[in-house]
């Protein structure tokens, strides 16, 4: 990491944030609950969840990089986002940043598909499988042909992430996941794990992992991973490692 001046000191990660009103609940990437570290975030205005699932962002280019630009004036070491849809803007971010740029869960995708036994591959539940594309995937790192399905034919989670609902019903947004996880496992029964695209699906991935028995990759799994990277852990005390008792 390239030494420079901050404004915020004690804070390695920023997060670019969508404009929404809908709830972000404990586990989503916009509460700041959810993380065991402090985070910093910028919203990113205009970058509704509408524009950026239905149009790919369209023309939010320059507002996306002028808020990374901001977070690491800040102080932020490296930067993630509230959106997998995000993964289009990856290389012009990390580009642009000047610091590691981790936009998207989907770029777990790859990972995941190392730890599987030959013959099985990794799914992705999107909060809208007709709009996440092999754009999106390629982008990310995965397969263009990584089995997809989405939440949209349920009754909650996508209605009230896209249409901006200020009220979530957390059963009901819940069974559209499992709904989504039972749909995936049926029609792709080789699949041996699933990576959650959207950013607000981690506080229902311990029920989804309960009931389909396979690993569970969401925002919480791979920011916490991209976070151990900005900030270590410290095992040492004072003593070098070849002095320490095996």
């Amino acid at each position: 990491m390239r030494d420079r001046t901050k404004t915020i000191h004690g804070v390695r990660l920023g997060i670019l944030c969508l404009e929404t009103s809908f709830p972000r609940i404990v586990g989503d990437a916009g509460n700041a609950q959810t993380w065991p570290f402090p985070v910093l975030f910028k919203i990113v205005r205009g970058a509704t969840a509408q524009l950026v699932v239905h149009e790919k962002g369209r023309g939010l280019n320059s507002a996306f990089l002028q808020a990374a630009e901001e977070l690491v004036s800040d102080g932020a070491d490296g930067i993630t986002t509230t959106g997998g849809f995000l993964s289009v803007f990856q290389k012009e971010l990390a580009a642009h940043a000047g610091v590691p740029v981790a936009s998207s869960s989907l770029m777990q995708v790859p990972l995941a598909q190392a730890l599987l036994a030959p013959g099985k591959r990794v799914g992705v539940i999107t909060i809208h499988g007709e709009r996440l594309s092999a754009d999106h995937l390629t982008a990310a790192g995965a397969p263009a042909d990584t089995p997809i399905v989405g939440t949209e034919s349920g009754t909650e989670i996508t209605r009230v992430m896209l249409e901006g609902r200020p009220e979530l019903d957390f059963a009901k947004a819940e069974a559209d996941v499992l709904g989504a996880g039972r749909e995936m496992l049926e029609r792709h029964p080789d699949v041996g794990s699933l990576v959650l695209e959207c950013h607000n699906m981690a506080p229902y991935s311990a029920r989804l992992q309960k009931e389909l028995r396979v690993p569970i990759f969401d925002v919480y799994t791979f920011v916490k991973w991209f976070h151990s990277g900005l900030a270590p852990r410290d095992f040492g005390n004072g003593v070098r490692a070849d002095q320490r008792w095996e």
